[in-house]
């Protein structure tokens, strides 16, 4: 009975206490509580990885779909300032035609009163030349038959 007998007979107590104690179980319970605790922790990661996959796809389908509603904005708005453009050119043109017909009419009608007056200012040189020859050729016995005849047609026509 030695010391290296003692000690095994310490250990083997030793050891019938922690199995008495039902050490073994609990640390194999603790061994499995653990063991489904990061199991359990590992299927929260897998679900919370998913979850943030699926938000992922869906800010990428949200962004694409902003772009393309961006995008189709801009050929709208391109489209619009298009037809503003040809609004504006057909505007102008219209514009310029009826300003061109405007002119064209006081030029016709300029032209118009210039002949008017061309020929009022012919019809009074021709009235004051006639006048101014029959003065000159007429004399006063002349003169009075021209006065009567003038006068009965004047009547006559007046009745």
């Amino acid at each position: 009975m030695d010391a290296t007998f003692w000690a095994l007979v310490g250990l083997v107590i030793f050891l019938a206490i922690i199995v008495y104690l039902k050490v073994p179980g609990a640390v194999a319970k603790s061994l499995d509580e653990r063991a489904a605790k990061i199991s359990n922790e590992l299927d929260e990661a897998r679900t919370l990885r998913e979850e943030a996959q699926a938000l992922l796809a869906e800010y990428h389908r949200k962004r694409k779909e902003a772009e393309k509603e961006a995008s189709d904005i801009v050929a709208a708005a391109g489209r619009e300032a298009n037809a503003i453009v040809e609004d504006a050119k057909q505007k102008t043109e219209e514009y310029v035609a009826r300003r061109n017909k405007l002119a064209e009419q006081k030029i016709a009608s300029a032209e118009a009163e210039a002949i008017k007056e061309v020929r009022t200012a012919a019809v009074e040189l021709a009235v004051a030349a006639a006048t101014r020859i029959v003065a000159d050729k007429v004399d006063a016995k002349a003169s009075a038959t021209f006065f009567k005849d003038s006068l009965e047609q004047v009547k006559s026509r007046l009745n």
